[in-house]
């Protein structure tokens, strides 16, 4: 019988996990809370990545937090700023003290006679393992592995001469200075790592298979500044974010209603940038717009790496490696002293725990969303998993308020468990994540099933979550409460509603 129990565990402390926390702590001040945290600090993904350049790839005002203004001019912030909010935030709201480090939770398997989880928690140094038991599980674990990203086999990679590195393990302090360097990708990563790496490398050449939509976002958008020295912090947070929820909405609509016009209007845009000397087959993709991400281009530097010719663009398939770089399938040698391996992620969710229900493995891929927050038939539960076409913690804010209502309703009528269940006969198969994504595609055995309509559908409309998690009826048909039969086990405390 394990002896440390609490009543909601938060997995990971990364910019989702710290909102959980805050979230939480604050719409139930008497539950006990804790967060294991599988590396020793905090940050998740803008901890983790190191390279040269890493910012986020979407505006600040919507991926900072709704309870903590972003206060710093960069609207497309470096990774580090990023970073010195989420602790700032943690600090200032007393989740640090409830973080435990270098702690994994490797299994989860819920035990219906008591009504709770029982989670396998392994220490990271010492490999150590102990059983904690909660009540409600938030799975705050982001989308891919943490362990290691997405490589492919490159035949010949052990022939090369050189340094292969990919971004997700960047090795401290490397010194790139007069290298040539060969970037493997077309996603945000590889864009941001070309014009960072070109002020000391030789040259950089970026390989991509296929090509992406870009577009040059400002790092500061000196029309906002003008406002920001009119209004509170607080209302200036609010005014921006609204208007870039607005815009960012508005140029989704238009990109799946208009493709071809926005097709032309954002090639127009890099034609412009890039000068007429480029070819724009590197530009060109073979999709529409937001099939796949658009990706963030910084106040244009890569376009103006380009036209200093201090990054060239290759579009073709790799042949092989060989002792001095890349010889692709055209005949084409690229000579390399690094080769950076941008190829992506290896999704993951849940953090890639062993998950049983009364000992029987539970498959997510078998299951349905219930409202982009909890899995069909999986009792307390939750998670967290971003937009796809706009920022990741617009969804997170709508989803962790959306989980303090089941737990305050839970509270008030002294249920202890909460599980979807699939009532009308969805029959699902929908993908989970609607882009066409190599990274995507190659998870989709691994991903939980959209269903064909609302609440196992997702939209990727902020308005719909919103006015759905918010204001949405928990006793809907589908949401299952129970109570247990012992009733010295209800912990009845926590507040009416999310503040």
């Amino acid at each position: 019988m394990s002896s440390e129990q609490y009543d909601i565990v938060i997995i990971g402390a990364g910019l989702s996990g710290v909102g959980a926390g805050v979230h939480f702590s604050r719409a139930c001040p008497d539950k006990s809370i804790t967060l294991f945290e599988s590396r020793d600090s905090m940050g998740g993904t803008w901890d983790l990545f190191r390279y040269p350049g890493i910012r986020s790839d979407s505006d600040m005002f919507t991926l900072g937090y709704g309870f903590k203004p972003w206060l710093n001019p960069q609207g497309i912030a470096d990774g580090s700023l990023i970073r010195n909010y989420i602790i700032e935030a943690a600090e200032e709201n007393n989740i640090s003290q409830k973080i435990q480090y270098s702690q994994r939770v490797t299994a989860a398997n819920w035990h219906s006679d008591e009504q709770c989880w029982y989670l396998t928690v392994t220490d990271q140094k010492s490999n150590s393992q102990r059983t904690v038991k909660a009540n409600f599980v938030m799975a705050c674990t982001g989308y891919y592995n943490y362990q290691s990203g997405y490589e492919p086999e490159f035949t010949g990679r052990e022939t090369f001469g050189g340094e292969v590195i990919h971004p997700q393990h960047w090795p401290e302090n490397y010194d790139y200075s007069g290298k040539k360097v060969v970037i493997i990708g077309s996603g945000a990563t590889a864009v941001t790592l070309a014009p960072a790496m070109s002020d000391k490398a030789e040259h950089v050449t970026l390989l991509q298979r296929s090509p992406s939509y870009v577009m040059s976002m400002p790092k500061v958008d000196p029309k906002l500044e003008v406002l920001r020295e009119k209004f509170s912090a607080k209302l200036y947070y609010r005014l921006v974010r609204a208007r870039n929820i607005t815009m960012s909405f508005l140029m989704y609509q238009y990109c799946k209603f208009f493709p071809n016009k926005a097709r032309n209007f954002l090639q127009s845009h890099v034609q412009e940038a890039v000068g007429p000397e480029t070819d724009m087959k590197h530009f060109t993709p073979r999709y529409d717009p937001w099939d796949e991400r658009v990706c963030a281009v910084t106040d244009g530097d890569m376009f103006k790496a380009i036209r200093r010719g201090d990054v060239s663009m290759v579009t073709d398939r790799i042949a092989r490696f060989n002792e001095q770089g890349i010889l692709l399938k055209s005949g084409e040698q690229l000579e390399a002293d690094v080769i950076i391996t941008a190829t992506g992620l290896d999704l993951q969710l849940l953090g890639g725990m062993d998950l049983r229900v009364d000992g029987k493995v539970f498959d997510i891929a078998q299951k349905m969303c219930y409202r982009g927050v909890l899995l069909e038939d999986l009792p307390n539960m939750g998670f967290v998993f971003g937009y796809t076409n706009a920022s990741w913690t617009l969804k997170a804010d709508l989803v962790l308020k959306y989980v303090c209502r089941i737990i305050n309703r839970m509270s008030k009528t002294g249920a202890r468990q909460v599980v979807p269940r699939n009532t009308d006969g969805d029959p699902g198969g929908v993908p989970f994540i609607d882009l066409q994504s190599g990274y995507v595609m190659r998870a989709k055995d691994k991903m939980p099933q959209q269903g064909q309509r609302l609440p196992w559908r997702l939209y990727q409309n902020y308005v719909l979550d919103f006015l759905m998690l918010k204001f949405g009826r928990l006793n809907d048909g589908r949401l299952a409460f129970s109570k247990s039969q012992r009733s010295e086990n209800i912990n009845p405390t926590c507040s009416a509603e999310t503040p």
